[in-house]
């Protein structure tokens, strides 16, 4: 590629997709569920939680096989990055995008929250009358942040730029909008863009200390929410220059409040500007919008705020709804994750329900989808916030 040779951006598309979820592996389960409205949310019985909850948990983790060539980098957050590259014949479109592109010009960008911290806990918890971590722990391997996207690098043979961000629960979105930024640079031919996060007692300690883990599973919007559920996940997706079909993410908006660490602006207004934004990018109007996927954390301020903003763009018209009543909140995965899930509601022309949800918050005056229905949807705008004030908003086409 030379300097003059720059991608038409109505050809960076999304050319493959894959996710793990406590619904299911790949594409197929996930419908499924979405056509169904069913929860994969169940009773905790993570190891050493103390709490009563529901979480989201990928039940294929455990059992997997995890390459010996790799071996170093074996956590719970890479086992669910492999358990999505085995779905729906990722491994291949990721292999068959090296032979096209050659590895030097495959870039990986992920996003996560936590990585393998789950290793260290359990590292922790087996210290022997030394104190010392036990034989076979990394840090550089287990829970650097940059774990993840070096085993993917390692496993896949992709020599191109690789990084991760860990924004909270916004970073998996701003890794999928920075794969195409680098591709738009020229930077790039193509990108494993994606997000991955564990199950671990970091989180779950965390959001409880908070008083922020409901007793049940969640019910995003509801009346009666009393906090969200915690999942795992892994949403992993090639984007690539000259595509001839597939998706394409065809506006981003970014924003900060910088207001205050974990509560966002009562009237939403950091997540308006997002989506404004990102409207402005993709030259549309908010009447263009067919269905918009909530952050929706069920947590009582959250919920509240956001769908103020979503109120003040988009008025009350446009159908919303929030996934995590289904999968529980992924974290730094959340935002990929639900981006596919997004892609797969416009591709199979669906307005995903708001599982979970018995009564409408009345304070939140947007046309929830309680349940799922059949329309045609040219556009989906799908939402990711996190701790911090950060603000993503997506929009996805087919």
């Amino acid at each position: 590629m030379t300097t003059t040779d720059r991608p038409d951006p109505a050809r960076i598309r999304i050319t493959a997709y894959s996710l793990a979820t406590c619904l299911g592996l790949g594409r197929a389960v996930h419908l499924d569920a979405l056509r169904e409205g069913r929860s994969g949310l169940t009773p905790c019985d993570f190891p050493a939680v103390p709490i009563r909850c529901h979480i989201g948990r990928v039940a294929e983790v455990e059992a997997l096989a995890f390459p010996q060539a790799v071996a170093d980098f074996d956590n719970r957050a890479t086992r669910l990055a492999l358990l999505a590259l085995q779905s729906d014949g990722l491994a291949g479109a990721v292999a068959a995008m090296r032979d096209r592109w050659g590895p030097a010009r495959c870039g990986v960008v992920l996003g996560t929250s936590t990585s393998g911290v789950e290793t260290l806990e359990r590292a922790y918890r087996g210290r022997g009358d030394g104190l010392r971590l036990p034989e076979g722990y990394s840090l550089r391997h287990h829970n650097d942040h940059q774990a993840v996207t070096a085993f993917l690098q390692a496993h896949l043979g992709l020599a191109g730029p690789g990084y991760t961000i860990s924004t909270a629960c916004s970073s998996s979105a701003k890794a999928v909008i920075d794969a195409v930024q680098l591709i738009e640079a020229g930077i790039c031919d193509a990108i494993l863009a994606g997000g991955v996060d564990s199950l671990c007692l970091t989180s779950l300690m965390g959001f409880e200390s908070l008083e922020l883990v409901s007793r049940s599973p969640c019910r995003p919007c509801d009346a009666d929410r009393d906090g969200l559920s915690i999942g795992e996940g892994a949403g992993l997706m090639i984007i690539e220059r000259e595509a001839e079909a597939g998706g394409r993410l065809c506006g981003f908006g970014e924003t900060s409040d910088g207001q205050n660490m974990s509560t966002p602006p009562e009237d939403g207004a950091g997540a308006a500007a997002a989506m404004r934004a990102a409207l402005f990018r993709a030259g549309l109007t908010a009447g263009e919008v067919g269905y918009v996927n909530l952050h929706g954390t069920a947590t009582p301020a959250n919920d509240v705020a956001e769908c103020r903003g979503v109120e003040a763009v988009f008025g009350s018209a446009v159908p919303v709804s929030s996934l995590k009543g289904a999968i529980g909140h992924t974290l730094g995965a959340a935002g990929a994750v639900e981006a596919i899930l997004s892609l797969i509601a416009v591709e199979e022309g669906l307005l995903p329900g708001n599982t979970g949800v018995l009564a409408q918050d009345p304070a939140i005056r947007c046309r929830l989808q309680t349940a799922t229905e059949t329309a045609p949807i040219t556009y989906a705008m799908t939402n990711a916030f996190g701790f911090g004030g950060n603000n993503c908003a997506l929009i996805l086409s087919c």
